[in-house]
């Protein structure tokens, strides 16, 4: 999401918000949404579990539209199989 400048028509570097995830900080596009940061994390929905802010995220439908704000804690944990 890159932004013009009003005047000139300049572009401005993307703005960055910081966020907490797994215990460290990740800085990423503001205005990212939760599947954006799972995708660029390379990670599929369908096989993790995510907390944000202390609220453990059930509906995998809703990370399309959660927009990710700054100081936002997630943890995130695989599902690994094995015997």
């Amino acid at each position: 999401m890159k932004e013009m400048a009003a005047a000139g028509g300049t572009e401005v570097a993307e703005r960055e918000i910081a966020l907490n995830v797994n215990g460290g900080e990740r800085r990423i596009p503001a205005g990212w949404t939760l599947a954006d940061l799972l995708a660029s994390l390379g990670l599929d929905a369908r096989t993790i579990v995510v907390e944000h802010n202390g609220t453990i995220l059930r509906d995998r439908s809703s990370f399309a539209s959660l927009e990710l704000t700054s100081d936002d804690s997630l943890e995130i944990v695989h599902f690994v199989g094995g015997g």
